[in-house]
């Protein structure tokens, strides 16, 4: 399974970028996206930018990414995702005919 990591552009070098994202910094080829800027986020594949995302975005991604590795570890990711509240059944489920 092949996951993008959020990362930010911290320096340029022809049609790579050194970015940082996760704890780690990472030297990604840029070919596939065109012309990024430092600042820019990036949405990196093994070692690859396979697109230019705006922040909010990164932000979404690094939270699935935590919630990820928190289910992994066999924790509660409920309060991950506060936005979900409790699971509602349907009207035509809940036996109100």
């Amino acid at each position: 399974m092949c996951i993008g990591i959020p990362m930010k552009v911290c320096a340029l070098e022809g049609t790579f970028a050194l970015c940082e994202g996760r704890g780690e910094v990472r030297r990604l080829d840029t070919l596939l996206v065109g012309k990024v800027q430092i600042g820019d986020w990036l949405l990196a594949h093994l070692d690859w930018a396979r697109e230019i995302i705006d922040e909010d975005r990164a932000l979404m991604v690094t939270e699935a990414l935590d919630a990820l590795e928190v289910a992994m570890r066999g924790g509660d990711v409920s309060a991950l995702f506060p936005d979900l509240g409790e699971p509602q059944l349907p009207d035509f489920l809940r036996g109100n005919r």
